[in-house]
C-alpha cells in the first residue's frame, strides 16, 4: 500500500486516475473535492495544524474526458507485461519486439508489441514467434483504463478495490 499515491473518482465515483498525497490535499483544500476514504497511515502535519491523509477522494464537479484509454508507450507496455520479456521470462535488459515483425507488415500496437530481452529479441530476429520456436508467455492485449490502473500501477490500496472492480485481473496464456 502506497501512502504517497491517491485515488480521484469523477463525481460519479468513477475511477478518474491516481495522484500524489500532495495534489489531493490541494484539491480537498480548495474545495474542489470531498475526501471519500482516510488513509490510516497517519495524518498530513503542518507547523499548526493536522489533516487526514486522503486515501480516495470524489470530484464535486464532473469532468467530461474525451479519450479515456491507456496511452500505448514503452513503459506502458512494459507495464502490461510486468517487465518480463514474454519468451523466456528475464527482467534484464529489456526492449519491445513485434510479434509481426514491421518487415513483414507488423504495427506497433498494443496487439503486436511486447517485452522481450536483448537476447530474445536478436533470436527471435524477423521470424513470428512460431517460426522461431519462441512461444509468448502471454498473448498481447490493449489493457481498458480501469484495468490498468488496478493491475498494472504496483500494489493497489484496499481503499481503491470498491471503486476499480475485482483485484487479481487474471490474463490469458496462450
Amino acid at each position: 500500500m502506497s501512502s504517497s499515491r491517491v485515488l480521484i473518482l469523477n463525481q460519479d465515483y468513477s475511477a478518474l486516475t491516481i495522484c500524489s498525497v500532495e495534489k489531493a490535499f490541494i484539491l480537498l483544500f480548495l474545495d474542489k473535492a470531498e475526501m471519500v476514504s482516510e488513509s490510516a497511515l497517519g495524518a498530513l502535519r503542518t507547523i499548526s495544524a493536522a489533516y487526514p491523509r486522503p486515501s480516495v477522494i470524489r470530484l464535486f464537479n464532473y469532468v467530461h474526458i474525451p479519450y479515456k484509454g491507456v496511452m500505448m508507450s514503452r513503459q506502458n507496455i512494459f507495464k502490461r507485461d510486468r517487465y518480463t520479456c514474454q519468451y523466456c521470462g528475464a527482467t534484464k535488459d529489456l526492449t519491445l519486439d513485434h510479434v509481426q515483425p514491421r518487415s513483414r507488415g507488423g504495427k506497433s500496437t498494443w496487439k503486436n508489441l511486447v517485452a522481450a530481452c536483448k537476447s530474445c529479441n536478436s533470436k527471435k530476429g524477423d521470424l513470428t514467434p512460431e517460426e522461431a520456436n519462441m512461444p509468448l508467455r502471454r498473448k498481447p492485449f490493449k489493457p481498458s483504463f480501469i484495468m490498468f490502473l488496478r493491475d498494472f500501477q504496483g500494489q493497489v490500496n484496499t481503499d481503491w478495490e470498491p471503486f476499480l472492480g475485482k483485484k487479481g485481473f487474471h490474463y490469458t496464456v496462450t
